[in-house]
């Protein structure tokens, strides 16, 4: 390399060096402050190229992007006077980046720290006002949304946005939970035990009620059948009556031969009778009764 190459690409460096003390850049995701002496000349910058001025003024490079605090879990106590563990986190920027710088020296930690208290706070003022069920049901976006808001206002001092805050768990204290459980065991178990005992009634009710409607209708049967029975019987008793009127000589005399085949069903069979008793009439001379029936003199 020739000694005129040589000393331009210097020339080159010190005037590119030269000029970068001049100027210092600030991109979409940034904010920044210029300092003199560690006092501040300069915080609003718009994205681009801007000019210091070399070794007196120092450019403070912060992140604009929304940040997230993730808090560990507190405990709150309702109105209640029952303790809650609550989960949270809080969504936030800068706002105003000299008033961060000037308020916490441009530490995120420090403002993180001021950023939770203030959230504790709050949230344990809003907690204290609502009841467990409240809190639980129906409240947790109004809580959020106040929180938010108030804890904003108090942050302006800070030169923070709260952009969002979040409540992503809320339990009851781990002993207060086994006693709710045991409670809430107890009450289901009730409403089973009752349940149960309202659905035996309903069994007997039903039951009972099977059983009065089947005992009526066996009853009105039996009442019918007896009345059929009853009406056979005097219609059989009343047609009998008709065929012995008929002719009384035979019907006696179809009577004892029955009365001889079932006694004299077996050679073994033995009887003592008198042999002049009614048994042995037809064994004997039968007397024809000339008497005709009545229906027959007719």
């Amino acid at each position: 390399m020739s000694p005129k190459t040589l000393f331009a690409l210097v020339g080159g460096l010190l005037i590119i060096a030269f000029v970068s003390g001049f100027v210092y850049t600030v991109n979409e995701m940034e904010k920044a402050i210029v300092l003199q002496f560690r006092e501040i000349k300069r915080s609003e910058h718009e994205p681009g190229w801007h000019v210091k001025i070399p070794f007196i003024n120092e450019v403070v490079h912060f992140d604009a992007r929304i940040q997230t605090l993730d808090t560990s879990p507190q405990l709150y106590l309702t109105a209640e006077k029952k303790n809650l563990v609550v989960d949270s986190f809080v969504k936030w920027r800068i706002r105003d980046v000299a008033k961060y710088w000037v308020t916490v020296d441009g530490f995120k930690n420090q403002a993180e720290s001021r950023l939770s208290a203030r959230i504790n706070t709050s949230l344990r003022d809003q907690f204290g006002q609502r009841t467990v069920q409240e809190v639980i049901s129906g409240e947790r976006d109004v809580i959020m949304d106040v929180v938010r808001k108030t804890v904003d206002e108090e942050a302006k001092a800070i030169g923070i946005e709260v952009v969002d805050v979040r409540l992503k768990r809320v339990d009851l204290d781990p002993d207060i939970s086994e006693r709710v459980y045991s409670r809430m065991e107890a009450e289901r178990s009730r409403v089973a035990k009752e349940l149960r005992a309202q659905g035996a009634e309903a069994a007997e009710r039903i039951r009972a009620d099977a059983d009065r409607r089947r005992q009526i209708t066996l009853a009105n049967a039996y009442r019918d059948a007896e009345q059929l029975r009853g009406e056979g019987d005097a219609e059989a008793t009343a047609t009998y009556a008709a065929a012995f009127n008929e002719d009384r000589e035979f019907y006696r005399l179809y009577r004892s031969l029955n009365a001889y085949r079932e006694t004299f069903r077996s050679q073994e069979d033995l009887i003592v009778l008198d042999p002049s008793s009614e048994f042995f009439r037809y064994f004997k001379e039968i007397e024809v009764d000339t008497a005709a029936p009545a229906s027959d003199a007719q």
